[in-house]
């Protein structure tokens, strides 16, 4: 049975914290950062949003949903980004990686793998998950084509299946990996990482 704690995670340019209510202006200073906030595919806090980011966060986490983390970038020591665990269900060690944005000049570069490299080796090494799954929007193939390059096998679609934040109600795509695919995919993830 999972038995999530908290701890940071780190390796490379980041360092993934346990988010803290602390963290809320900083977390609302990178989401605003060239208008990230408007991003609809995802909760990105804009100005005034931080601490409600936050708290919501921080509440899931309180009622075993979600396990939420800062992404700091270790050189500078500024938050860029957060992401998390979600949709845990412990009982069949079963969790989803999800709720990422990273601050746009972080973008296109090795972070956001990086981060899915750490929430991945926690997940299928210290926390003996079962399976780890991802979800996206049908329309977000930038988001599709990341999941599949992290190794993750396609589902299937569930249609009409959640309601954005601007009111669009999405078809979403599930993806999954098993603890039996994930050495393979660790392999080809650590070679991408140390070419980049």
């Amino acid at each position: 049975m999972l038995r999530l704690r908290e701890v940071t995670l780190a390796a490379g340019p980041v360092r993934l914290l346990p988010m803290r209510a602390e963290h809320a202006p900083a977390l609302e200073q990178a989401g605003c950062l060239e208008g990230l906030n408007a991003l609809r595919v995802t909760w990105v806090p804009g100005p005034g949003e931080g601490l409600e980011y936050v708290d919501k966060a921080l509440s899931m986490q309180a009622a075993g949903t979600r396990w939420p983390w800062v992404i700091e970038w270790v050189s500078s020591g500024e938050l860029i980004g957060s992401t998390s665990f979600h949709d845990i269900v412990p009982a069949i060690d079963r969790l989803e990686i999800g709720h990422t944005w990273i601050a746009k000049p972080w973008q296109r570069s090795s972070v956001n793998t990086q981060c899915k490299y750490l929430l991945m080796c926690h997940a299928f090494e210290d926390l003996q998950a079962a399976v780890l799954g991802w979800r996206t929007g049908s329309e977000n193939l930038a988001s599709q084509a990341a999941i599949e390059r992290l190794g993750a096998h396609k589902d299937g679609v569930l249609r009409h299946h959640y309601a954005r934040r601007d009111g669009f109600v999405r078809d979403t795509v599930m993806y999954s990996m098993t603890a039996a695919e994930w050495p393979a995919a660790k392999a080809r993830l650590h070679s991408r990482l140390a070419a980049a």
